[in-house]
């Protein structure tokens, strides 16, 4: 069961501005990883499940997040049905993210109360997922929508909340030119969370990227 309702998630979402997103199937790599981001500064982080057994790294790593990491936020990505967000939702799952809107997993989220963000590539897709009660809004891929998107959105539907996810990196150029586009948030994986020459996490620099990305979000929010 979530120990965040849906509303405190957006809250914090939108404080925050940051969800930085993994995955790796070693829950030791996985424990470091977080304790960088935690270390960092973020209180948000999406677990991509995208490998066999992932479930059950989630629900020991969110073992250990209730243990050691308080006022942590775990949230599960890349779930395709809703079956799967059920089950990650039954390990503590905060949050599910996906990467298209589909009605079933609103569904069952809903009937949690358990914030959800669907990944959307039009107006017509981002009103539907609102109908549906979605608070936050994921643009995807949103490298190939960029910040000009989130500007022609937020014109007719000012009270949309987006988050952009791909083509995000802890730049400032990068990151003003999506928040003062209007994005609510953004998620960010690879640019964030590093891997060295030998495909291994540097845990240095993801805490050092992480309090990067989040000092210059509030810099360019003032």
């Amino acid at each position: 069961m979530a120990n965040f309702s849906r509303l405190e998630v957006a809250e914090v979402m939108k404080q925050t501005g940051l969800v930085p997103l993994f995955y790796d199937g070693d829950l030791t790599a996985c424990k470091e990883v977080l304790d960088a981001c935690y270390k960092g500064g973020a209180r948000l982080l999406e677990f991509t499940a995208r490998g066999d057994f992932a479930h059950e790294v989630f629900g020991e790593l969110n073992k250990y997040v209730l243990k050691e990491l308080p006022g942590m936020i775990m949230g599960v990505g890349s779930v395709t049905d809703a079956a799967s967000a059920s089950r990650f939702m039954a390990l503590g799952a905060n949050f599910i993210v996906t990467p298209v809107f589909r009605e079933d997993i609103a569904i069952v989220c809903n009937r949690r109360k358990v914030l959800w963000s669907p990944g959307c590539g039009s107006l017509t897709e981002i009103a539907k997922a609102e109908e549906f009660g979605c608070e936050i809004v994921k643009l995807f891929p949103g490298g190939i929508y960029g910040p000009d998107f989130v500007k022609a959105i937020k014109g007719p539907q000012p009270w949309t909340s987006i988050m952009p996810t791909g083509g995000v990196s802890p730049t400032m150029e990068n990151l003003k030119g999506w928040f003062n586009a209007g994005v609510t948030c953004v998620g960010m994986g690879s640019k964030l969370i590093k891997k060295n020459a030998n495909g291994e996490f540097n845990y240095k620099e993801i805490e050092t990227n992480t309090k990067l990305a989040l000092s210059i979000i509030e810099d360019v929010r003032k």
